[in-house]
């Protein structure tokens, strides 16, 4: 079980695998949300995870996959592309300084 501290979360990642557009649009919004934090969000394909990412975010379906991609990055994975908790959990980690675990 892999952590990160929110103060230490420089680059975001949201990983897809179909490429129909869902996770693009999560990577806009999340950056959005991010943005004041000076925080980096991009959006991949699972199998091309940078070597650089702090944390992984993707579907629940993908986290095997991404975890074989990233050894070392936190890796979370989500239900919903809208609305789903782990996008405030993340804001929140890194706002108040709180951590992340896999």
């Amino acid at each position: 079980m892999s952590s990160i501290q929110g103060s230490d979360i420089k680059k975001v990642i949201i990983a897809c695998d179909a490429g129909m557009g869902s996770s693009v649009m999560v990577a806009s919004q999340l950056g959005k949300r991010l943005k004041p934090y000076k925080i980096k969000v991009e959006h991949t394909p699972v199998n091309e995870i940078p070597a650089d990412a702090n944390l992984v975010l993707c579907q629940e379906g993908l986290v095997g996959r991404a975890r074989k991609s990233s050894a070392d990055a936190v890796i979370l994975g989500f239900k919903s592309f809208l609305g789903d908790p782990v996008f405030d959990q993340v804001e929140a980690a890194i706002r108040d300084g709180g951590s992340l675990a896999d």
